[in-house]
């Protein structure tokens, strides 16, 4: 850890909340990841802005982090500057059924804003463990639903400090994409156009799908949920499944007995043993149906 760069960004920010050699096994739903140089948490767009423009002077292009539940962490030092997104957490509706959110919003609690509120579509995504921006940035989805359905814009500050704000076709949303992939800044909010609908009947569907989940998915272990995306032929989890690879494990990282599509921590792998599993799921599944599997979690 520099204690310079700790030093200098804390005088010239002062008001910032800053850790310093702080795990990123305590900001991951993986629980796995060594400690990151310095971990920013801006409060409001300004100070994010200001800690934008200050990596920017100082030559550091930092890493974006909302909830943390799609990322794979090094297991040594991450070095510069980790942005927390979780400060933007403001909810507000507007008219006509439209709900903005800032990017550190979870989606579960933007669902059940919505649901209060009487407006549907976003059922879906009660179950969703990420926030506003990660779900925005690979558009989010379960259960025949995705963000791309009620997304109506999204505003984006550049690494320049200019504030865009992009609509429809111009997010780019699809199949775990959208157009921020190819953009260099952060997600500072997005609006949902949603529907009228009955509050208890939101909330019964919330349930029945929260119901599903947990009967299919292994909620009770650390994980980054699916593992790899799913391929043009198939379902990765039956295709893991097919090749014999349930339970798998390499040291504490293991494919979930629960669903194949998931790798789980057992309780102290390592990134290194997550890694070297999903690239003997990978090699075996290509052996077994000649399908190449692509990972859906972020590897830092």
């Amino acid at each position: 850890m520099s204690d310079s760069l700790y030093e200098q960004m804390s005088a010239a920010l002062p008001e910032l909340r800053l850790l310093a050699a702080e795990p990123l096994a305590k900001h991951t739903s993986f629980r796995i990841g060594g400690p990151a140089q310095l971990l920013a948490c801006p409060g409001s767009e300004a100070e994010l802005a200001a800690v934008l423009a200050w990596c920017r002077s100082a030559g550091i292009i930092p890493r974006i982090l909302g909830g943390g539940t799609n990322i794979l962490a090094p297991d040594g030092e991450l070095p510069g500057v980790v942005i927390s997104t979780r400060g933007l957490d403001a909810i507000t509706q507007k008219e006509d059924g439209i709900l903005s959110a800032g990017a550190g919003v979870p989606l579960a609690r933007l669902a059940m804003f919505a649901q209060k509120r009487g407006l549907t579509g976003l059922e879906f995504a009660h179950g969703i463990p990420g926030t506003v921006g990660g779900g925005m940035y690979m558009n989010a989805g379960a259960y025949q639903g995705e963000l791309s359905q009620v997304a109506l814009c999204a505003r984006f500050l550049t690494l320049g400090g200019e504030i865009q704000r992009l609509s429809g076709p111009e997010l780019g949303l699809g199949y775990r994409r959208s157009a921020f992939m190819s953009m260099e800044g952060v997600i500072l909010s997005a609006d949902f156009r949603l529907s009228p609908g009955e509050p208890d009947a939101i909330l019964a569907r919330m349930r029945e799908l929260m119901e599903k989940r947990r009967a299919s998915q292994p909620l009770d272990l650390p994980s980054a949920g699916s593992t790899f995306k799913r391929p043009a032929m198939g379902y990765a989890a039956a295709l893991i499944q097919e090749a014999g690879l349930k339970g798998f494990r390499v040291g504490d990282a293991a494919v979930s007995e629960k669903h194949s599509g998931f790798v789980v921590n057992l309780g102290r792998a390592t990134g290194a043993d997550v890694l070297a599993l999903m690239e003997e799921v990978r090699k075996r599944v290509k052996e077994q149906s000649g399908v190449e599997l692509e990972p859906e979690v972020r590897i830092w």
